[in-house]
């Protein structure tokens, strides 16, 4: 069984949270294919990871924590991006005006795995130290990065793809409003989570809805939007979610039975 939950806001629509309570009230393991944070807004996270001499976020570390079994955050998220507050107008290598790319951790190899340096960036003193960057590409032009992403990532990404396939229950978290953050997976369910709300969609409508909001199967160079491929299809429900306290997001098992109607309601979506 495979499920993926994703999220109508960019910025914090409750994913993790409705992730870590689903993996409570299945007894799923999570995957976190795609991730991110910011040196400066998120700095305790940055300090906390990169003092073990590891990079990865507080939603990675949620996820392999209330997964069955004994998981690292990089083992199911295979790919985190750190990022910078940009300095000035320019929008640099991704095109984002707000930040700019730092460093990747690319898979997991030997418990920490690769990096890709941004090469027009300084980044910051203690970012050398703490990791094995020194010597890791460094890209200077979105071609370029584009052209090492194809390789690097994509087996990152293909190698996560087999885990989920070998595993018997998957919960696929996806990323920001990204509405697919794995080329080719299918679930049997999907969650669209957001303040106040949850809608369920039949797995393999979703996909196809992907696929028509790209144009094909085959196009990975545009990343589906959830409000654009919720548009194509009709949901199988919808409930509301309850507001939970600090207390109770801590706590999978709690949060389990805060939205057991939710999973309740995922699971016959799935199981129909």
């Amino acid at each position: 069984m495979n499920l993926l939950v994703a999220g109508s806001d960019r910025v914090d629509a409750g994913k993790t949270t409705f992730s870590v309570g689903l993996l409570a009230h299945t007894g799923a393991r999570g995957f976190k294919p795609r991730a991110g944070n910011n040196y400066w807004f998120d700095h305790d996270d940055y300090q906390y990871a990169t003092e073990q001499g590891r990079l990865f976020g507080k939603d990675a570390k949620r996820l392999a924590a209330a997964s069955t079994g004994d998981v690292r955050p990089e083992s199911i998220n295979p790919i985190h991006r750190l990022w910078h507050p940009s300095a000035g107008a320019g929008t640099g290598i991704l095109g984002r005006e707000d930040q700019q790319f730092v460093v990747d951790r690319v898979g997991d190899l030997n418990g920490v795995g690769e990096f890709v340096r941004n090469g027009t960036v300084d980044p910051p003193e203690n970012l050398v130290d703490r990791l094995p960057v020194e010597d890791a590409p460094r890209v200077t032009s979105l071609p370029d990065f584009n052209d090492l992403m194809g390789v690097m990532h994509a087996d990152a990404l293909d190698s996560l793809a087999e885990d989920i396939a070998m595993t018997e229950r998957a919960v696929v978290e996806s990323y920001s409003d990204v509405a697919r953050p794995l080329a080719g997976f299918e679930p049997d369910a999907v969650a669209v989570v957001e303040p106040g709300r949850a809608r369920f969609y039949d797995g393999a409508r979703y996909t196809k809805a992907c696929e028509i909001a790209t144009g094909g199967p085959n196009d990975g160079q545009l990343e589906e939007r959830v409000g654009k491929v919720v548009d194509l299809i009709d949901r199988t429900s919808a409930v509301r979610l309850p507001a939970l306290d600090g207390e109770t997001r801590a706590d999978p098992e709690a949060v389990a039975d805060a939205y057991a109607h939710a999973y309740d309601a995922l699971l016959a979506t799935a199981f129909d």
